[in-house]
């Protein structure tokens, strides 16, 4: 019989295969905080994108968005350490937002030595998002462009209907409860059975929790000059769209704001409508280039 880490890296694999390009390549970045794996696609030396996943769910889920971007674009999906994923954490464990931004740092000189442009564009989704705007502030001129994909915790806290909803999957992640939290905020939406049997996988990951902390700054919103693409699930549960906007607008410079028909906060990045990577496509080709 398998064990927990054979049967996911499995449906892991699984994913890849049912879902990505077949010249999909993998790479193992060392960081300080352990080893990071990254699945790019597009063609090398291409303009740089780079990819984070929300909480749970493993670089896999921006299949379609890696299609998409891959082909005017070197698009690198990272599994986030510490989150179920190929990544392996060190004994150096990420326990503040410094030591987050020192891993991303790390990652992208890694993703550099091997022939990436400095200055990358950076797309994140829920969790992901927030560490993607932690970063630009942290990094700007590491950062070409930005795009937020549904963000939480980034320009408005979650949604106490949410946060309830999600308790008992957080105090204890198994198969269940993680079904019935993701039916409750997807309404429903058939999502792909290859990806649920991996993300059913997760449930039993031996993972350490994903870094939690505050919003970012106001002055630090306020000081960033790079351009950002602020794309909200119009169903979303985990926050109200229409206050994160106006936060949005309210403090970021350079914001490009649309709201995706009929997605939910987790049917985003897996089973976006088309208008998300088309949108992010065209927000690229404008800003994600370096002329």
């Amino acid at each position: 019989m398998e064990s927990t880490d054979d049967g996911f890296l499995a449906a892991y694999d699984a994913v890849l295969a049912a879902r990505w390009p077949a010249s999909t390549e993998a790479a193992e970045i060392r960081t300080p905080y352990g080893t990071t794996h990254v699945n790019s696609v597009g063609p090398a030396g291409a303009p740089p994108v780079v990819l984070l996943h929300g909480g749970g769910t493993t670089s896999t889920v921006w299949s379609g968005t890696a299609r998409a971007l891959g082909t005017a674009h070197r698009v690198h999906a990272v599994d986030t350490v510490g989150e179920a994923g190929r990544s392996v954490a060190g004994e150096r464990a990420i326990r503040t937002l410094r030591d987050q931004m020192a891993w991303l740092d790390a990652v992208l000189d890694g993703l550099g030595a091997s022939g990436v442009s400095p200055a990358v564009s950076l797309c994140g989704h829920s969790y992901g998002a927030w560490s993607a705007l932690h970063y630009a502030a942290h990094a700007p001129a590491r950062v070409r462009a930005l795009v937020l994909v549904d963000p939480t915790n980034c320009f408005t806290g979650f949604s106490r209907r949410y946060l309830l909803r999600a308790l008992p999957m957080l105090l204890r992640p198994t198969v269940r409860r993680r079904r019935a939290f993701l039916e409750w905020e997807t309404r429903g939406a058939a999502l792909d059975e290859t990806w649920l049997r991996l993300y059913d996988h997760a449930a039993a990951f031996p993972a350490a929790r994903p870094l939690t902390g505050p919003r970012p700054g106001p002055e630090a919103l306020r000081a960033l000059r790079l351009p950002v693409l602020l794309l909200l699930a119009e169903r979303s549960r985990a926050h109200d769209i229409g206050r994160v906007a106006a936060s949005a607008a309210a403090l970021l410079p350079r914001v490009e704001t649309a709201v995706l028909p009929g997605a939910t906060h987790h049917t985003l990045p897996l089973a976006a409508p088309a208008e998300m990577d088309a949108r992010i496509g065209e927000f690229l080709a404008a800003h994600g280039r370096g002329d």
